[in-house]
């Protein structure tokens, strides 16, 4: 992507305002951020999310790490087994490489199926959220 590794970390991890560009995400409460060493900050964060097959709010443990440009969120609560996510944004000449990861399992089998079935075509809309949301505050590119 057309941004730097500082961008992009700030745009991804400010999960307060994900409900502004996230559609399927309706409402988002953040609590307990604290600093666990320098650069490194961690924070609790409860999304009310709206799918055409799922309705619900789950809650997650987001670490920020400055130093390194990346964002783990793993589960506190919710209608999942597993859910943990990774970002890392790598400098690039043209601007960052994004890596992204996502595993989860769904405590339901049939929501674990349905949405397993649609994995690549939501993670693609999720990323094109981000990427939208990136082109709004930082303009087309560097």
């Amino acid at each position: 992507m057309p941004y730097t590794p500082v961008q992009l970390f700030a745009l991804v991890g400010d999960v307060a305002r994900y409900p502004e560009f996230v559609p399927w995400i309706t409402g988002m409460s953040v609590a307990n951020d604290r600093v666990t060493a320098p650069g490194v900050d961690e924070l609790d964060a409860e999304a009310t999310v709206t799918f055409t097959i799922f309705s619900g709010t789950f809650a997650t443990r987001v670490r920020r790490d400055a130093n390194t440009h990346e964002i783990a969120v793993s589960l506190l609560k919710g209608p999942f087994r597993r859910l943990e996510n990774r970002w890392r944004f790598v400098p690039h000449a043209s601007g960052s490489v994004v890596d992204f990861s996502i595993d989860f399992e769904f405590a339901s089998r049939l929501l674990d199926g349905l949405l397993a079935a649609n994995m690549d075509h939501a993670v693609r809309r999720l990323i094109g959220c981000f990427e939208a949301r990136a082109v709004e505050l930082y303009g087309s590119g560097r």
